[in-house]
């Protein structure tokens, strides 16, 4: 794929699916497409983009493949546990009722698994979970509370299998006990504003193919939307590098605190402005 092709393919996916791919990493994406369209039998990419324009399913797929829907329950379980057993029991002793945002939620799995978390730390307490993502197929199937397959359950240990989940003739579904606990909503985490006063922050493996300059934008934005001392959690392929110049403070892989103290007056400037604009 040439520029003027990639040109051309980025127009009509903005077009067609609203995802801009100006956020993301040119040379990377391309290599992506490429081998994506390589895998259909169109034979380039004008014929691939004319398919997008008259196949609803196909648009579905690319749109899937871009938004990387790739998740589980409970996913990097040793992640989960420092989460159980360090992060939500300090978030806990300042607030008994938690304000937790799952951010580029795919089908549903993170945040059910929070959810399933937190009643187990505190039976009888409804938490605020708020979960969004950009693919609106992926917000029905999370809404409805499945189906899930067996490799997206594998995680789930028996006890809590048989607790939370129905098992029925097409998979798995959350079952009432946790199915209304939490809010789902449509996001461009690139364009939409935050909701603002979160304890926890989850955007796993959201990032990873955007550009420093908009991978910068969102830590600010992140930050800005989380509580003093409130913490992020990111995906173990990723990193952040300027985590203190931000105004973040490291407490174990993939997790970081808001900590702004003796960040200068200069920067939160800069963190106020950048995460109130869209």
């Amino acid at each position: 794929m040439n520029q003027v092709e990639y040109q051309y393919i980025k127009k009509k996916v903005w077009q067609l699916i609203q995802i801009d791919l100006d956020h993301y990493k040119a040379n990377q994406m391309i290599r992506r497409l490429d081998g994506f369209i390589s895998r259909t039998k169109a034979e380039d990419v004008v014929q691939y983009c004319n398919w997008l324009d008259q196949d609803v399913t196909e648009r579905a797929k690319l749109r899937s493949f871009l938004t990387i829907n790739v998740t589980e329950f409970y996913r990097d379980q040793i992640h989960f546990e420092i989460l159980r057993r360090a992060i939500l029991p300090e978030l806990l002793e300042n607030n008994p009722r938690l304000n937790i945002w799952s951010a580029g939620c795919s089908d549903g799995e993170e945040p059910y698994s929070i959810a399933v978390m937190l009643d187990e730390l505190t039976p009888g307490v409804k938490h605020r979970i708020f979960a969004s993502d950009i693919d609106k197929e992926s917000l029905s199937k999370a809404a409805a509370g499945g189906p899930y397959q067996t490799q997206e359950i594998r995680n789930v240990p028996q006890r809590l299998l048989c607790k939370y989940f129905n098992s029925r003739e097409d998979g798995y579904w959350v079952n009432e006990r946790i199915l209304d606990r939490i809010i789902f909503s449509q996001q461009d985490l690139t364009r939409d504003t935050f909701r603002f006063g979160f304890d926890l922050i989850i955007c796993r493996n959201v990032t990873i193919y955007f550009t420093n300059e908009i991978k910068k934008i969102l830590s600010l934005k992140f930050l800005n939307a989380l509580k003093e001392n409130g913490v992020l959690f990111i995906g173990a392929t990723e990193t952040m590098l300027d985590a203190s110049e931000i105004g973040f403070q490291r407490l174990y892989s993939c997790f970081y605190k808001k900590n702004t103290i003796g960040v200068p007056e200069e920067k939160n400037v800069l963190i106020s402005a950048i995460s109130s604009s869209k």
